[in-house]
């Protein structure tokens, strides 16, 4: 009995749920979401959890939002899910979430994931030579496994921060580039651009930063001079379908002013 409940409410949710994008989708849409997702290990503080359990909980607030955004008709979703500065962590800690990370990005192969069933294809963006051998070799096994997917594409940020973006991206324009006839390399702002890791996705429309925080802290500093930022105060566990939808609500209000912020660029 209890089981035919909440499946009818399920059910009901869902209906709900459509036409609510339904009626969204009226409005312009943004391309390109960016995530902070920062308030894991407050979420597991506040409810006296062990380590790690907040990252779990994390995880499955992610995998939601995918869902939403793959409904939505969002095509590119782009999240921070571990900064090159969280490297400084306690030893103990940067472990139990590379081992957490391990299994979480093996799972995205399973038939089962949300990664096939919305054909999502992933990539990896950053230093992935600081990662582990096992973490690094099950992160390339997705991409290579996701490379023909096309319905939605995930950016997964990892030991990534927008500097070492920025200065890879510089010494690899200085290295394609030859040297002109009097031996100087003249290097563009096409050419910089273009050598980005982020350059496989259009500049992001919103960015979202859950727990409250303003800060960017060193995430897509070159790619959101034009992003519409939205910090709702709720935990990144405890993110959800009103904080998303509040996001676009107000992205497609100040839609004219952003186009308009663009083409001066």
């Amino acid at each position: 009995m209890s089981g035919g409940v909440s499946q009818l409410l399920e059910q009901i949710h869902m209906f709900s749920r459509r036409c609510l994008f339904r009626v969204i989708s009226m409005g312009p849409l943004p391309i390109h979401l960016a995530f902070i997702m920062d308030g894991n290990r407050r979420y597991a503080k506040k409810l006296g959890l062990e380590d790690g359990s907040g990252h779990k909980a994390g995880f499955s607030a992610l995998m939601t939002m995918l869902q939403y955004c793959y409904e939505l008709g969002i095509k590119y979703v782009t999240i921070y899910a571990f900064s090159i500065d969280n490297f400084r962590r306690k030893p103990e800690e940067v472990q139990s979430l590379m081992d957490l990370m391990l299994v979480k990005i093996k799972s995205l192969l399973d038939k089962e994931s949300i990664v096939h069933e919305y054909g999502i294809r992933v990539y990896f963006i950053g230093n992935l030579g600081l990662l582990s051998d096992q973490v690094r070799a099950a992160a390339e096994e997705v991409m290579k496994a996701t490379a023909e997917n096309c319905r939605v594409v995930l950016l997964v940020c990892v030991a990534y921060n927008s500097t070492d973006e920025i200065v890879q991206a510089v010494k690899r324009s200085c290295m394609n580039n030859k040297a002109d006839r009097d031996g100087e390399r003249r290097i563009q702002l096409v050419d910089i651009e273009e050598n980005m890791q982020m350059s496989v996705a259009p500049e992001p429309d919103i960015l979202i930063r859950s727990s409250g925080e303003t800060r960017l802290s060193n995430f897509l500093l070159w790619q959101t001079g034009s992003s519409q930022l939205f910090s709702p105060g709720a935990l990144w566990p405890e993110i959800g379908l009103r904080h998303l939808v509040w996001a676009i609500l107000n992205f497609q209000r100040s839609h004219s002013y952003l186009e308009k912020r663009k083409k001066q660029f």
